[in-house]
């Protein structure tokens, strides 16, 4: 791998895609930094490539190879919080798939096959404007590629909320240039490749979430048919405690597939964060006292901790379920629970991500500290008990405070796990605040790893701590993931160093 055949490989790239569609200015390499960095000079790319097609994108990498210049893939690069369109490796060029938006969606089958560049606004609007009954399920910031957040592990609002759960066959470059079609796609003409996930023998599907093994073209995705009613209840809870009986509320409903969304508590800065800024209440420095927090609180009639659950399908399934949530809430401390009821003989879209309509305001929670916004993602796993996650929140809600941090997370619900969704929001513009960012991810990766609790996505700058955190049989599970990358890629060039991935050729580089 040599960053300094660069100039070579991006002549050969202007011959292979046009030089309109190699971007290697100062500019250029800015646009594909990472945004909310303190420092984007520490993950600049050297340059950018834009196929259109996927053999552009076998010929990129067979390129690639010849120079043994690293490639850093991206389907659109909007996952701020955890790097954006910026590679692990320093003058990487990046692989912008962003051209590529390739829309089929079967009808009877109710699935899509996109290409990588294909956002959620582009299927959402696909399946409106060509009135195809189905639903997406969308991340809290829309903006980005259908493709790119599933294999990432993103999750939504609706019962397909857990997005590499949906894929079903992907078409992959792998980093030789070799094109590969996983599951039935492995048949040429294949009637089944969105409709059967596993093929034949093993199955490659999630070998390409969150690796470095090969660069997907086509994701084939389950789409939720349009149901006959979404029912449930917005409910807000006063106190800190109430997190503990809440979590054991609903664990047992998610569990017995009554309540089949991924419903998420959220603290009272998740919602006041994207409706006013921080310097609206206060001008003082560090965490913010219980006073404020009040008057927060007061000014928008939210609780601590809220939550939105949601039942979907025909009108007596939904309508069934919403009764047997509402049961389990009876008797209990609960702020307000606020019914919502919207029926597809209402004639009108029911306009949420609840529903599958794209949104992009959740990211105004950047502006809170004003500046320069951004926010880092910390995420751990844990399981869902009332107790745990009392526990994570006292432990995490202390590490906040020492660094003088605004405490700012949610508790999402898997079928048996809660992750622990924690944004550090900073101002990039207050040096202060921003060398404190640094030591308190660091510390809330060890508090985690104390309690063996795994990170499930991370920040580029933190893949190799949080992969050092996955250490049984010495850190077998990455032996395993670097023999596998070795094989498919024996030159290291796409994505050294993603999710703690390295090459043999670049191996020295960790941490």
């Amino acid at each position: 791998m040599s960053l300094a055949n660069l100039p070579a490989a991006l002549a050969d790239f202007r011959t292979a895609i046009g030089a309109a569609n190699v971007f290697s200015s100062e500019e250029d390499r800015t646009a594909y930094a990472d945004h909310y960095s303190p420092d984007e000079t520490r993950h600049m790319p050297g340059a950018a490539v834009a196929p259109a097609t996927v053999e552009q994108v076998q010929e990129i990498v067979r390129i690639a190879n010849r120079h043994k210049v690293p490639l850093w893939q991206i389907s659109r690069g909007k996952n701020f919080g955890y790097g954006g369109a910026a590679p692990v490796v320093k003058g990487s060029v990046v692989l912008d798939l962003t051209r590529m938006k390739r829309i089929e969606v079967d009808p009877e089958g109710g699935t899509a096959l996109v290409e990588s560049g294909v956002g959620f606004f582009d299927l959402y609007d696909h399946l409106q404007q060509n009135k195809l009954p189905f639903w997406l399920s969308v991340p809290g910031n829309s903006w980005g590629s259908v493709a790119g957040n599933a294999l990432d592990r993103g999750v939504g609002y609706t019962p397909y909320g857990d997005h590499a759960a949906q894929i079903c066959g992907l078409e992959v470059v792998l980093p030789t240039g070799e094109l590969v079609r996983t599951g039935m796609g492995a048949m040429t003409g294949s009637k089944t490749w969105q409709l059967y996930r596993n093929g034949y023998g093993p199955g490659w599907d999630q070998m390409f979430c969150q690796s470095n093994f090969g660069v997907v073209t086509k994701l084939g995705l389950w789409l939720m048919p349009e149901p006959e009613a979404v029912l449930g209840y917005d409910l807000e809870f006063d106190g800190i405690d109430d997190l503990g009986w809440v979590v054991d509320t609903i664990a047992p409903l998610r569990r017995e597939g009554v309540i089949r969304q991924a419903p998420s508590i959220g603290n009272w800065l998740r919602s006041a964060s994207v409706m006013t800024t921080r310097e609206q209440w206060t001008k003082t420095k560090g965490a913010l006292g219980e006073d404020v927090v009040t008057a927060i609180r007061k000014r928008f009639n939210i609780g601590w901790w809220s939550v939105q659950l949601r039942t979907y399908g025909h009108v007596e399934m939904a309508d069934a379920a919403a009764k047997v949530i509402a049961r389990a809430f009876d008797g209990k401390p609960v702020l307000s629970m606020k019914p919502t009821r919207w029926l597809r003989s209402d004639g009108k879209p029911e306009g949420s991500p609840f529903s599958g309509v794209p949104i992009s305001f959740p990211l105004a929670n950047a502006n809170w500290h004003g500046g320069r916004g951004g926010h880092v993602g910390y995420s751990p796993v844990l399981p869902a008990k009332g107790d745990l996650a009392m526990d994570q929140f006292r432990r995490t809600y202390a590490l906040y405070e020492k660094y003088g941090m605004d405490y700012h997370a949610s508790f999402a619900f898997g079928e048996r796990s809660l992750t622990n969704v924690n944004q550090l929001l900073f101002d990039r513009d207050d040096p202060d605040m921003m060398g404190r960012v640094d030591a308190m991810f660091r510390e809330l990766v060890a508090d985690a790893k104390a309690k063996h609790y795994g990170e499930y996505r991370t920040h580029i700058e933190y893949m190799d701590l949080v992969a050092s955190t996955y250490d049984h049989g010495g850190g077998a599970l990455r032996k395993l993931n670097e023999r596998v990358k070795d094989t498919l890629d024996p030159n290291g060039i796409l994505a050294p160093g993603k999710s703690g991935i390295w090459p043999a050729a670049s191996r020295g580089e960790r941490a």
